[in-house]
């Protein structure tokens, strides 16, 4: 990684197919759990607009899902139906207005779908209670005792794989310029590659090649409808924690497979698959998953998780350990954390005009 400047390397732009971004901090998609039948309101547009406003080079979107039944809570954010398009194009239209690049991540929930939201418990909804039966690669459920999903069929993976591409292309009709595709924590496509919750025998179960199937037939179906010019991301769990599930070494020969199917980056988060998993917590504690991945399978990687300094953020793209910055609950903490890294590490990088007096 080189900079053809002096410029700290967090300032330097990246440019992935027709975009650049501005700089390498990015804003992690992050649920807000405060959609209405999908809809995006000015919640979000004031929630990711801020990030936008404070120097973000790419804000994408949280989980949105691509059908009713693969939305973590009823509160979840959707992009199912042509209505939705709207009020997602203001969002991303004034993202670009601020100089950031807008993003989306296309979603299923899977198995851990149709759930209360965190501050109101997370428990397992019924249909009484506003829920509905999730659906899965094995009927096997996330907490012991909770009721089985249904396993789908292929018939219905296939359609699912499809309502992926029908996303995609709302989210093209919305002005998104990047696609990210959501593979990891114990969500859907996460379930079909991780061997704790995929018991199935067919094409789509067993062996690494086949758990990793639907994975990669989202991604075909996306990359066919998303334009060549525009970015593909996928986000991964790089290791589900657990003796015996999704590793490392999984992750990289996934990497291999995404990269020739039209794959920009490979977002490299962990965990998520399994109430049972030990996550070794700690400052970066990703940073080495995202080193693996672009090294081993050659290809641009994101670091996320626990990243809470410029002088942090820096290091790991210094050590080339990876090529974009992903931040998700310090953005919570400072919508400005990118204008703060700046003056920080004394990059040129100005506020917004209206701001510029308190700079």
């Amino acid at each position: 990684m080189t900079t053809a400047s002096n410029s700290p390397l967090l300032f330097d732009p990246l440019a992935l197919r027709g975009v650049t971004l501005r700089n390498r901090i990015a804003v992690s998609p992050m649920c807000q759990y405060s959609a209405v039948d999908g809809f995006a309101n000015d919640w979000h547009l004031v929630h990711l607009g801020s990030r936008a406003v404070g120097g973000a080079g790419l804000v994408v979107m949280e989980a949105t899902a691509v059908e009713p039944r693969g939305r973590i809570t009823p509160f979840d954010m959707g992009i199912w139906k042509d209505d939705h398009v709207d009020f997602l194009a203001r969002i991303a239209r004034f993202l670009q207005s601020q100089g950031a690049v807008a993003g989306i991540q296309l979603a299923h929930a899977g198995r851990k779908a149709s759930t209360a939201r965190p501050w109101d418990g997370g428990k397992l909804l019924g249909e009484s209670e506003g829920g509905w039966q999730p659906v899965a690669p094995s009927a096997v459920a996330f907490h012991e005792g909770d009721p089985a999903p249904h396993e789908l069929s292929v018939d219905e993976i296939h359609g699912i794989v499809e309502a992926f591409a029908a996303a995609a292309r709302r989210a093209l009709a919305a002005g998104f310029q990047l696609v990210e595709i959501h593979a990891a924590h114990g969500y859907l496509a996460h379930e079909f590659l991780s061997p704790l919750s995929n018991r199935r025998q067919d094409q789509y179960g067993g062996s690494l090649e086949n758990r990793m199937r639907f994975a990669l037939e989202t991604v075909e179906a996306v990359r066919a409808v998303w334009p060549q010019n525009l970015p593909l991301f996928v986000r991964i769990s790089s290791t589900d924690w657990v003796p015996g599930g999704w590793d490392i070494a999984d992750s990289v020969e996934l990497a291999r497979c995404l990269k020739p199917l039209g794959v920009d980056l490979v977002d490299c988060s962990s965990g998520g698959s399994s109430p049972a998993q030990q996550v070794q917590l700690g400052p970066g504690y990703q940073v080495p998953f995202a080193e693996r991945i672009r090294r081993e399978a050659g290809i641009r990687t994101g670091a996320v998780g626990l990243i809470t300094s410029a002088q942090q953020a820096e290091q790991i793209l210094h050590e080339e350990k990876a090529d974009l910055i992903l931040l998700a609950r310090e953005f919570l903490r400072d919508a400005y954390f990118p204008l703060h890294a700046a003056r920080e590490l004394a990059a040129e990088f100005p506020p917004p005009v209206q701001y510029a007096r308190a700079f």
